[in-house]
């Protein structure tokens, strides 16, 4: 029985690295019965931060393993997206740094876990189907990757693994071109149009091909009139590259900030400190 025990513990080393989470589904999956994890916890080789979750470690558990384990260990499609994914890139000179959301972006909703560990940050996903067209994470006609498995750079709207701290496994985040969009998405109610257009000045070095493909696959008239609202604004060399003509940037007057400026070119009104083009 000792003997079973101790290839049962050097099996889990294996299969869970230290500091990741699981769930008891994950843990029955691999061979580890109701019983089992109890002796584990009991014996400290496991904890729980919260019931039917699991980690191997002793140390404060932070945000970021438990969206390392999800998109690793638990194979959830969720992706870190706007503010908290230009933030994590660097592009964080005029947001706020100290994390206290993490934008999730998925299909499907995260497990109700998640949002029950002790972490002090807020987790909020939005549903990126609303936003983007599935066609944004095909890969790109001119890509010329000859292995069936497409490189990183060929999905226009696919996310970008970020190293993290001292983990082999990496956080999956939405490049900069998809953030801005992502982050666009929150105006007027939940950012700052001054924040995100100081922001905007900061990003000179976007990828034209990405913004525009991305920006052919948005679904949202209202961020796609703001992007190219800012874009206008800052006139980086990328703007020049982005065949506005193609972009579907529908019909009417949108009105985002009530007793703004109207900004006749994309027939929207924004704050009048921002000295709107007319």
């Amino acid at each position: 029985m000792a003997e079973q025990v101790e290839r049962k513990l050097n099996q889990l080393e294996r299969l869970l690295p230290e500091g990741l989470l699981v769930d008891a589904a994950w843990l029955t999956k691999h061979g580890y019965s109701t019983s089992l994890r109890s002796q584990y916890v009991s014996a400290g080789w496991l904890e729980q931060p919260t019931r039917q979750v699991y980690r191997r470690s002793r140390d404060p558990l932070h945000w970021s393993q438990a969206i390392i384990s999800l998109q690793t260990l638990l194979k959830h499609d969720l992706t870190i997206g706007g503010r908290t994914a230009l933030v994590l890139q660097g592009y964080s000179h005029y947001l706020a740094h100290e994390t206290k959301a993490v934008h999730l972006y998925g299909p499907n909703h995260p497990p109700a876990w998640l949002y029950k560990l002790p972490l002090g940050v807020d987790f909020v996903y939005h549903n990126s189907e609303r936003l983007f067209s599935n066609s944004a994470l095909q890969p790109s006609a001119k890509s010329e990757t000859p292995s069936d498995a497409p490189s990183s750079d060929s999905l226009p709207g696919g996310p970008v693994p970020q190293p993290w701290d001292h983990w082999e496994k990496k956080l999956a985040i939405s490049r900069p071109e998809r953030a801005l969009l992502e982050l666009l998405d929150e105006l007027p109610d939940r950012e700052s149009f001054l924040q995100v257009d100081k922001l905007v000045e900061g990003l000179a070095n976007l990828s034209p091909r990405r913004l525009e493909k991305l920006l052919l696959d948005c679904r949202s008239v209202k961020v796609k009139r703001l992007f190219f609202f800012f874009a206008d604004r800052h006139q980086h060399a990328w703007l020049a590259r982005i065949n506005k003509d193609a972009i579907n940037l529908g019909k009417g007057k949108r009105m985002l900030v009530r007793g703004g400026k109207f900004n006749a070119a994309y027939q929207i009104t924004v704050p009048e400190d921002l000295d709107a083009v007319q």
